[in-house]
C-alpha cells in the first residue's frame, strides 16, 4: 500500500457554502464568536502573553494559553479563506507579529515558559503542554498561509519545528520523549504538507512510535522524566499512564482509554502518517482502536468519554445520560480522527459517525448566538444536580457560559464550525467522492479536468439533494454519493432519469461520460427512527432515543412539561414533524403520542404494588444540538419504551 493509494482532500479553499443549516451556523462563528473569543482572550490575558507581560487580575500566563490562540487564528484563517475581513486580518497579523517578537534566537515559542522558567523547557512534557501548544501554532500557521499567502506565521513555525526536530529524535543526545497532551502530531504533518520537509514528518512517526516504549525493561519516558525532577513516577494527573495512552505502544493498543480529547488526537495523528507513510500496521492499529469506541464507547451523539473525573473513558457500555460528561472538544476531536479514516480507506462507515458528531456532540456546545459555551454535553439534566450528580438546592447547573478559565472547548469549536466546508469533498484518479450534504459550490480539478459541482439541498432536515455538474470538457469519470447508514433505500436519477450505480463501502459509484450541465438527483428517505442500546449499557437499558437522518431529538420540560422520566414511547408510535418554535429557527420538530403513568393513582403514596394504569401524554421533541436556548428546566434524550 502506497500513500497514493488515499483519498486526497478538496481544501476549504475551494468550496463555499451558499445556503442551509451549516452556512448559518459559520456566518454566525464568523460574526459573533470570533469577535467574542479574540476579546475574550485579550481580556484574559492570553494575547499579551506574547508580550511577556500580565494584564493586571490575570493571573500567571497558563501553561496551555498559547494554544487557545492558536485555535482562535486558525478559526479565522477559515473564515478569511472565504469571507475577506480586513479588520479581522489585521488583529491576526498583530498576533503573529508578537508570536515573531517573543521568539526565541532558537526557535523555541511558548509565552509560559519563556516568562517563568526557559531552564526547565522540555522537562515535563508529561504534565506542561510544550508539544501540545506548539502543535495547534503549526495547525494555525499552516491554515493561515493557506487562506492568506502570508508566510510570515509559517516562518515562525518553521524555526520552531526545525528546533523541536533538533531536541527530539532517535539520534544520540536527542530526548526520546513524547508529548503528554497529544497534538504535535497533526501539526507537524501539516507542515510536511505545506513545506514538503520530510524532517517533519519522520519527527511525527517518531512521536507516535515512540509512545508507550519502554525499551530493554526501561522505565517509561514520563517516569524517567519525573525522577530527573525528583517527583515520583505516579505523581501526574490521574496516576496512570492510560490517561495519556502511554502504558502500551500504540500499535498494541486494543482499547481507548484515559483522557478522551488526548486519545482522540493521538489516533488523528496515528491515521495521518499512514495516509502519508502508507503504514499498514499503524492503519490496521487505528481500525482495531475505532470498533472499540464506535461498537462500545461512544454516545448516541457522538460524544465521547462519559466521565467527568478524568475527562475520559472508563469501560465498555458505560453510556450515562444524566451527569455524562462528553467533552465538546472530544467530540471535535472524533470528527477529526473519523474524516482522516474516511481519506485513508474510501469508507462511508467512518463519515456516519463523523456525521453524528458533527449534527449532534460537537455543536451543542454553543448557543444560537454564538455568544455561550458547553465544556459538557450531557444526554439528560434535572434542575438542581450538576454533572456529578450532586444536588445544588436552588441551582440549574447546566447554562452555557461565556468563556471557562480552560477554554479547550470554544475555539476548538470555532476552528472545527470554520473549516466545515473541507469535509465535503475528496479525489482519488477519477473518483469524486461527496462524503457530506450541504448547499454548496465547488471547483476542483479532476484528472486534470476542471469541474465545478453545486449542491442544492435542505439538508439535514431533507434528503434530497440536487447536484448539477458543469465539467469544462465531456469526459468519464466516477462520481461516488454517500448513502448514509440511517437511509433505508436511497434512489438516484441523472437528467430525470432514474438510473442504478453500485453501491460501495456507502457510495453510490455513478460512473458515466458527464456533460456540461448534468444533473443529478439523490433521494435519501428520512423518518424518524426510535434507537434503541446494547442490552449491556445498563444506564439505558430498555429506553430509545429519537432519531431522524442525522439529527438525533431530545425531549425538553420547555416543550413537555416536568417529569420527563415518566414517558414511554410505544413501540409503534405515529410521528409527525411539525415546524419547531421561532426562537429555535423554525426547524423541524417531531410530535407523538407516548404514555405516562397516571400520578394521580399514586395520591400521597412514595411506595405501593406496581401499577399499571397508564394515561395518554403528548410529547414534542427538538434536536439535540438546539437545548438550553430557552428556559432551563428538564432535558432527556433517551426515554422509556412501551
Amino acid at each position: 500500500m502506497t500513500a497514493e493509494r488515499f483519498l486526497q482532500k478538496v481544501p476549504f479553499t475551494s468550496v463555499t457554502l451558499t445556503g442551509g443549516l451549516w452556512k448559518g451556523l459559520m456566518e454566525t462563528n464568523r460574526e459573533q464568536t470570533l469577535p467574542i473569543q479574540y476579546e475574550q482572550c485579550l481580556k484574559t490575558g492570553r494575547l499579551d502573553a506574547f508580550k511577556q507581560k500580565e494584564r493586571t487580575g490575570c493571573g500567571e500566563i497558563h501553561i496551555f494559553w498559547d494554544s487557545d490562540v492558536a485555535k482562535w487564528i486558525e478559526a479565522a484563517a477559515y473564515s478569511l479563506a472565504t469571507h475577506p475581513d480586513p479588520k479581522l486580518e489585521r488583529k491576526v497579523d498583530g498576533v503573529i507579529r508578537d508570536m515573531s517578537i517573543c521568539q526565541a534566537p532558537d526557535g523555541y515559542l511558548n509565552s509560559h515558559y519563556q516568562k517563568y522558567r526557559i531552564k526547565e523547557r522540555w522537562t515535563n512534557l508529561r504534565d506542561n503542554h510544550e508539544l501540545y501548544c506548539a502543535g495547534h501554532l503549526m495547525e494555525a500557521a499552516v491554515a493561515y498561509w493557506q487562506a492568506t499567502g502570508k508566510r510570515a506565521f509559517l516562518e515562525v513555525m518553521i524555526r520552531y519545528a526545525d528546533h523541536i526536530d533538533s531536541v527530539f529524535g532517535p539520534c544520540k543526545g536527542q530526548l526520546k520523549g513524547y508529548p503528554g497532551h497529544e497534538e504535535i502530531e497533526l501539526g507537524l504533518v501539516k507542515m510536511y504538507e505545506a513545506t514538503g520537509e520530510k524532517r517533519y514528518l519522520k519527527l511525527a512517526s517518531f512521536f507516535v512510535d515512540e509512545r508507550g516504549r519502554t525499551g530493554r525493561g526501561k522505565p517509561r519516558y514520563f517516569d524517567l522524566e519525573a525522577e530527573k525532577r525528583g517527583e515520583a513516577p505516579k505523581g501526574f494527573h490521574f496516576g496512570t499512564h492510560e490517561d495519556n495512552q502511554s502504558h502500551l505502544p500504540v500499535r498494541e493498543q486494543k482499547e481507548i482509554v484515559g483522557h478522551a480529547v488526548r486519545a482522540l488526537y493521538l489516533y488523528s495523528g496515528m491515521a495521518d502518517v499512514a495516509a502519508q507513510t502508507g503504514d499498514k500496521d499503524l492503519l490496521s492499529a487505528c481500525k482495531v482502536l475505532w470498533k472499540n469506541l464506535a461498537t462500545k464507547r461512544m454516545a448516541i451523539t457522538g460524544g465521547v468519554g462519559p466521565r467527568a473525573q478524568n475527562e475520559g473513558m472508563t469501560s465498555d457500555y458505560d453510556l450515562p445520560t444524566e451527569g455524562a460528561y462528553l467533552e465538546t472538544c472530544a467530540a471535535v476531536a472524533l470528527v477529526f480522527w473519523a474524516h482522516r479514516l474516511f481519506l485513508a480507506t474510501c469508507d462511508g462507515a467512518y463519515l456516519d459517525v463523523m456525521e453524528k458528531a458533527l449534527y449532534n456532540g460537537t455543536i451543542s456546545g454553543v448557543d444560537r448566538k454564538g455568544t455561550h459555551f458547553y465544556y459538557g454535553n450531557p444526554l439528560a439534566v434535572h434542575p438542581g444536580f450538576d454533572g456529578n450528580g450532586v444536588y445544588h438546592q436552588g441551582e440549574y447547573h447546566y447554562r452555557r457560559v461565556p468563556w471557562f478559565g480552560c477554554a479547550c472547548c470554544p475555539t476548538n469549536l470555532a476552528r472545527m464550525i470554520a473549516q466545515f466546508p473541507g469535509y465535503l469533498y475528496a479525489v482519488r484518479g477519477k473518483s469524486l467522492f461527496v462524503g457530506l450534504y450541504a448547499d454548496a459550490r465547488a471547483t476542483l480539478n479532476l484528472g486534470g479536468t476542471e469541474i465545478t459541482l453545486t449542491q442544492k439541498t435542505d439538508y439535514p432536515w431533507d434528503g434530497i439533494v440536487e447536484i448539477v455538474v458543469d465539467a469544462e470538457v465531456t469526459r468519464t469519470w466516477t462520481l461516488a454519493l454517500r448513502v448514509p447508514a440511517w437511509c433505508r433505500g436511497a434512489a438516484l436519477r441523472v437528467n430525470g432519469k432514474r438510473v442504478d450505480a453500485p453501491l460501495r463501502k456507502g457510495f453510490l459509484m455513478l460512473k458515466r461520460e458527464w456533460r456540461r450541465a448534468d444533473k443529478v438527483r439523490l433521494e435519501l428517505p428520512m423518518s424518524v427512527e426510535q434507537i434503541a442500546v446494547h442490552p449491556k449499557a445498563r444506564q439505558v437499558t430498555g429506553q430509545v432515543a429519537l432519531q431522524r437522518g442525522p439529527v438525533v431529538y431530545c425531549l425538553e420540560e420547555a416543550d413537555n412539561g416536568a417529569d420527563l422520566a415518566n414517558v414511554f414511547l410505544p413501540k409503534h408510535a405515529v410521528f409527525r414533524m411539525v415546524k419547531g418554535p421561532a426562537s429555535l429557527g423554525g426547524v423541524p420538530c417531531i410530535s407523538a403520542t407516548a404514555h405516562a403513568e397516571d400520578t394521580i393513582a399514586w395520591r400521597d403514596t412514595l411506595y405501593a404494588p406496581r401499577q399499571s394504569k397508564m394515561v395518554k401524554r403528548p410529547i414534542k421533541a427538538i434536536p439535540y444540538f438546539l437545548w438550553a436556548n430557552r428556559t432551563p428546566g428538564e432535558m432527556t434524550v433517551f426515554v422509556k419504551g412501551a
